[in-house]
């Protein structure tokens, strides 16, 4: 059913003017964005649908609920038929401005007061990366965000990851501490034994130049293992 043939207290739009965004299902926040369906299948029907599609066995172009879509890449949404170019890139923009704005509020207050933060903004950065990703957090005496740099691509190891370079960046931004993290494409977020091995070696090196390694973080889709939680650091 078009939105204009809803009752007004049913229509998406006014709904949330009237009782504020947590008011709206998934379903109803996506089918605001998207505005309007295609020929046979209301904006409804497409919301829902696009809300439902399973990754496929290689871990792509599948979303599998929220979390999933705002992970998506304008690759992942193309072949999703009703989702013209711009359709595709109100969704994509929405993602990048909620990345932008997690990324700001970060840098403006301590980044552990809600570890779960953490997890998330390495999620929307790393998890629907198609590669392997090493990624470090610069972090200040009070733990806010410095920077974020991808420093290294491709299966993770130890010869794979220099901890020299992870060194000359924690001084170039004078770092007290930093956050490792990386991406499982694979979609599991258990660390193997390289991963491991790597953090103690980060740790012990960058413990020369009086920085602490916090956590090291892996990441998929819709998942986050923090080493340091399980007592792996």
């Amino acid at each position: 059913m078009p939105l204009k043939d809803l009752p007004a207290d049913a229509r998406p739009r006014e709904k949330m003017l009237a009782r504020g965004p947590g008011a709206l299902s998934d379903v109803e926040l996506l089918a605001l964005l998207l505005r309007t369906g295609i020929k046979g299948k209301g904006v409804f029907q497409l919301a829902e649908e696009l809300l439902a599609i399973k990754p496929s066995a290689d871990g792509h172009n599948g979303f599998d609920g929220i979390a999933g879509l705002l992970n998506a890449t304008a690759d992942d949404l193309k072949p999703v038929k009703g989702l013209g170019p711009a359709k595709r890139s109100e969704l994509i923009a929405v993602l990048e401005l909620a990345r932008r704005a997690l990324s700001q509020r970060m840098t403006e207050r301590t980044i552990f007061a809600t570890p779960d933060a953490v997890k998330y903004y390495l999620q929307l950065q790393l998890s629907a990366k198609p590669y392997e990703v090493f990624a470090v957090l610069f972090l200040d005496v009070q733990n806010r965000l410095l920077a974020m740099e991808e420093m290294f691509r491709g299966s993770l190891s130890q010869t794979s990851v220099y901890p020299r370079e992870v060194v000359l960046r924690a001084l170039h931004y004078q770092a007290a501490s930093v956050v490792l993290s990386h991406n499982h494409p694979s979609g599991s977020v258990q660390p193997s034994r390289a991963d491991e091995m790597l953090t103690q070696t980060l740790k012990t090196t960058l413990a020369l130049i009086d920085v602490r390694v916090l956590d090291h973080i892996i990441v998929a889709p819709g998942e986050a293992f923090s080493m340091a939680e399980h007592g792996l650091m």
